[in-house]
């Protein structure tokens, strides 16, 4: 029963896996098949009614008939080249004929009548066997005569491959030159135009350093860019060694393409993984060891044979993926790498000469497929990953609406909190004034009118509770922090107090802008400090039998004030002087007696300090002045200021 429940599991997945492989190698053996047609529709058909292909070709001291395409016998044979002659027919009156190569390998020397119209060894790069680069030449009319003309061609070899010579064209210029260009376009043109890609491709690193996976794939493309631009060496001429080696990095390359392939994919590096690098790493150092022919030879030994095993190893790693995953960057690249897997068994059946009628190298021309696959695929992980970037952004802009949305109504909750919460305390501090004031007024009426007392004290009593009720409501009044609007008001309460004593209250205001404004002033503050001033009137009044108050008022600048808060802007100051006979101070500030008049000191200093102001007495026999040092800012509640 396990091994049945085992086994159960593992028939769902092959089946997935086989529902999805099997479409997907049918599909590259569709590939196979377009690209094996497509390799022979793309052959540029060329002018076959002025084809030169009978010769008699001379090589190692001996003289035979071959017919064109031919390879020859050496692999080397630069002191003594194959030599191919061959006969073309001209004919007085036709325009301006030239001699036209498709294919050659490495290099060739184009002789008519004796006289060179064309060599190879001038064009550095018009040798290279990856190329299949065509040449074409004009003939001088002078060189040409009327019937039979002779045509020779040596053929250059330096290995490793053995040499190899195209059908040879000889006809009007008009006729061969549309072969030559589309040639070209195809062979050497397209070529640079996708080595320019990997340098695109490599300088996407310079964005994304961070990620091991761009700069692999930045390094590939620099030994693509390098193998393309780099001019090869013309024997006898010799090249640095380095250059040679680099020339030979297509094992390298490949070897680098399979590591970008499992970065790309997020797969981990295998443990044998560096074995992908050994022949690479051997041509490389024999080859600046031994010198520029080596890499050649090498090359051909391990290097082609290094660049299938990558190919076959691309095409398992994006099979895999495919069946894993199935997305497009995958499945594209699989594609490219089908592509160029065809391509390279074409060439590796030319190397072989199993192709006797053709050596064209298609694995370099075909590598641009594997280029687009590449740049595709980063192109759709870019893409993807703005669509993660825009779904995380509408996600953000939601979440940040909703988090907006209840940040308001928690504002509103605050607000309506810190609202009632501001209510309540004015409702108590009315109550406070009220029972502080008002209520012991009522109190002391009350007390004597059942005591029986005299309408005088009764009056006298009502008359105070009046002007503490007064007192109250003129602190509801709006003064826009402006302190010196309620003074203005004290001033009037103040004198009708002080005229039946025959007290002359004076008002001098030192400075033009008198008190400071201050926009956090609050009508508690304001109590507090009209009952300071009435307070130290009252005093004046009934203990220091004073005839005279004088009540100042000024504004110090920095540095001019006392406190705790000196030196930080300008504060306000309230001074209440008398002339009356004054009274004995303690070392502490506070009165001498336990009586009426210590406890008038110490409420004047605890409103003080609530309101966070400074006050200071000093009394002698000439009198009693009370100032009051107003804060920078005014507290923001009742229980700050006294805390």
């Amino acid at each position: 029963m396990s091994e049945i429940a085992a086994k159960a599991p593992t028939r769902p997945r092959r089946r997935l896996i086989g529902s999805r492989l099997v479409p997907y190698l049918l599909l590259q053996a569709l590939i196979v098949i377009v690209t094996i047609l497509g390799l022979r529709l793309l052959q540029p058909s060329d002018p076959d009614d002025f084809a030169v292909s009978g010769f008699s070709l001379r090589e190692d001291g001996a003289s035979r008939p071959v017919t064109l395409p031919h390879f020859t016998s050496s692999r080397y044979s630069l002191s003594d080249p194959p030599l191919y002659t061959g006969t073309f027919t001209f004919r007085n009156g036709d325009a301006g004929w030239s001699v036209f190569l498709p294919r050659f390998s490495n290099a060739v020397e184009v002789a008519v009548n004796g006289v060179v119209v064309l060599d190879s060894r001038r064009d550095a790069n018009a040798n290279r066997p990856d190329r299949n680069t065509p040449q074409i030449a004009l003939i001088p009319a002078s060189l040409l005569h009327d019937g039979d003309n002779e045509i020779a061609v040596r053929l250059f070899v330096w290995g490793p491959l053995k040499g190899f010579l195209d059908t040879v064209y000889v006809g009007p210029d008009a006729a061969l030159r549309p072969s030559y260009e589309t040639r070209t376009l195809l062979f050497v043109t397209l070529p640079v135009v996708f080595s320019a890609w990997q340098s695109i491709l490599a300088i996407m690193w310079l964005m994304r350093r961070r990620e091991p996976v761009y700069g692999v794939l930045a390094v590939a493309m620099v030994l693509g860019v390098v193998q393309a631009f780099v001019p090869p060496p013309v024997p006898p001429a010799t090249t640095s060694r380095l250059a040679a080696v680099l020339l030979a990095s297509a094992p390298t390359e490949s070897a680098l393409i399979v590591v970008f392939a499992l970065l790309f994919f997020g797969w981990r590096w295998p443990r044998y993984g560096a074995l992908l690098f050994v022949p690479g790493i051997v041509v490389f150092a024999v080859g600046l060891v031994g010198g520029p022919p080596l890499p050649r030879i090498l090359f051909l030994v391990l290097g082609i044979p290094m660049v299938g095993v990558c190919l076959l190893l691309m095409a398992s790693i994006t099979a895999t993926q495919v069946v894993r995953r199935q997305d497009a960057a995958s499945f594209t690249l699989g594609c490219a790498v089908t592509i160029v897997l065809t391509c390279w068994v074409h060439d590796m059946l030319s190397v072989f000469e199993i192709m006797t009628n053709e050596r064209i190298f298609v694995s370099r021309l075909s590598y641009s497929a594997m280029l687009v696959a590449i740049g595709a695929g980063l192109t759709w992980r870019f893409a993807r990953a703005l669509n993660q970037v825009d779904s995380f952004a509408s996600q953000l802009v939601t979440r940040v609406r909703e988090a907006e949305e209840r940040l308001k109504a928690s504002f509103a909750r605050e607000e309506e909190r810190a609202r009632a919460a501001a209510l309540a305390n004015e409702r108590t501090r009315l109550m406070r004034d009220l029972h502080d004031g008002l209520g012991g007024q009522l109190v002391s009426i009350v007390a004597l009118s059942e005591r029986g007392h005299e309408s005088s004290g009764i009056t006298d009593a009502a008359r105070a509770a009046l002007k503490d009720l007064r007192l109250v409501i003129d602190s509801m009044d709006d003064i826009g922090g402006d302190l010196m609007l309620a003074l203005g008001s004290w001033r009037e309460r103040a004198a009708a107090q002080l005229r039946p004593h025959d007290v002359a209250l004076g008002w001098h205001v030192a400075t033009p802008q008198g008190l400071p404004l201050h926009p956090e002033l609050r009508p508690w503050h304001v109590i507090q400090i009209v009952r300071i001033l009435d307070e130290a009137v009252t005093n004046a009044v009934k203990h220091a039998q004073a005839r005279h108050i004088v009540v100042t008022i000024e504004t110090l600048d920095d540095g001019q004030g006392d406190g705790q808060e000196n030196g930080q802007g300008p504060r306000g100051m309230i001074s209440v002087a008398d002339d009356g006979k004054g009274f004995a101070l303690p070392g502490n500030g506070e009165a001498g007696s336990a009586g009426q008049t210590a406890r008038g000191l110490r409420n004047m200093r605890s409103r003080a300090a609530r309101c966070g102001a400074v006050l200071d007495l000093a009394s002698d026999s000439s009198g009693t002045r009370v100032r009051l040092q107003l804060p920078k800012i005014f507290p923001d509640s009742d229980a700050a200021a006294t805390g």
